[in-house]
């Protein structure tokens, strides 16, 4: 069984959003997924109204990914990425997320939290 990854999930789901937004979430997020950001629950269907709203304000991002762990159906990952918003501003976060897998690989629960960093001279 392959297990999704953060960095395949945003790729799709936001920064080269290929796929319409319900085949992208059916790819890596099982039905009953709930996802937690910084104290703030949301079900699927919550879930799926913010990256709609994401998907629409930002031009371009990217993800680094600095750790990751799969242990059983436990997952931890920790990335940074940078984007640039319709605005033509950008964000640089770096952010933890701590969660599990359903059966099939998906992503059943995910919690996040982040924080501004001050972006990469070097890219």
């Amino acid at each position: 069984m392959t297990h999704a990854r953060i960095s395949e999930a945003l790729t799709a789901l936001v920064f080269e959003p290929r796929l319409p937004l319900d085949e992208a979430l059916d790819t890596y997020y099982a039905p009953d997924y709930t996802h937690r950001s910084d104290g703030t629950t949301m079900d699927r269907a919550e879930f799926a109204a913010m990256v709609a709203r994401t998907r629409a304000g930002i031009t371009r991002g990217t993800v680094t990914v600095l750790d990751e762990l799969r242990d059983g159906s436990a997952y931890a990952e920790r990335h940074v990425f940078e984007i640039t918003l319709a605005d033509g501003s950008t964000q640089h976060r770096e952010i933890a997320v701590f969660g599990t897998f359903a059966e099939d690989g998906r992503f059943r629960h995910l919690s996040e939290t982040g924080f501004s960093v001050a972006p990469d001279p070097a890219a």
